[in-house]
């Protein structure tokens, strides 16, 4: 082999390990959705307080927290910075657990009795969700 080939492989090995992935967002966008409604599913049977009644609910409820999340928690995030600062970040959990109260209220079929359950399901759901945008981003 010689120098040429040898910069050519190792350009395929660093672009393969990390340059980002290219998928199409439609597909993106199906897999953190399939993610989520797992997410959705082990919660209802893993926490006491959490439950859903069906798997259409389940991917009501993730579609509903996407949206939320995308749209309303920025927003929320912005207003709270002050109070956010004087609690050191921990205000951000409260805003998560607000959108999960929310997205109780929202959907039919789903329903939270304790606020320890929607804390566990909120950070359950933002870890499985910052792990899934590593691979899908």
């Amino acid at each position: 082999m010689n120098v040429g080939q040898d910069t050519h492989i190792l350009t395929v090995v660093y672009n393969h390990l990390f340059e980002p992935k290219t998928y199409k967002p439609m597909t993106s966008l199906i897999i953190r959705l399939i993610i989520s409604t797992v997410v959705v599913i082990v919660s209802s049977r893993v926490l006491q307080g959490f439950y859903v009644d069906t798997l259409t609910t389940s991917v009501i409820v993730a579609i509903v927290m996407g949206l939320l999340n995308t749209f309303l928690k920025p927003v929320l995030q912005f207003f709270s910075i002050p109070i956010t600062i004087l609690t050191l970040g921990l205000f951000y959990f409260i805003i998560n657990i607000a959108l999960v109260y929310l997205c109780a209220y929202l959907v039919d079929g789903f329903s939270i009795s304790s606020i320890v359950a929607a804390f566990l399901f909120s950070i359950s759901l933002s870890l499985i969700q910052w792990i899934a945008g590593w691979f899908l981003d």
